[in-house]
């Protein structure tokens, strides 16, 4: 993903997870009756990441490969 360089990564984080919550409300209204305590979709934490121009395959098979928790 590419933005401006004067975007600060938070901003920038806090907007999608901001328009990807409410679309996914309006596409899967059942999301509301599941986090209805939390009044949110998303945690506040997030990481981003550089890839050093690595492929998106390539990436895409390193994150497929991690182990997941249990």
């Amino acid at each position: 993903m590419n933005f401006p360089p004067k975007v600060a990564v938070s901003k920038l984080v806090n907007s999608l997870k901001g328009v990807s919550s409410r679309r996914l409300r309006q596409e899967y209204p059942e999301l509301e009756r599941h986090y209805w305590r939390a009044k949110r979709l998303w945690s506040g934490s997030y990481l981003a990441a550089g890839v050093g121009g690595a492929p998106l395959d390539t990436v895409h098979r390193y994150i497929e490969g991690e182990q997941r928790p249990s």
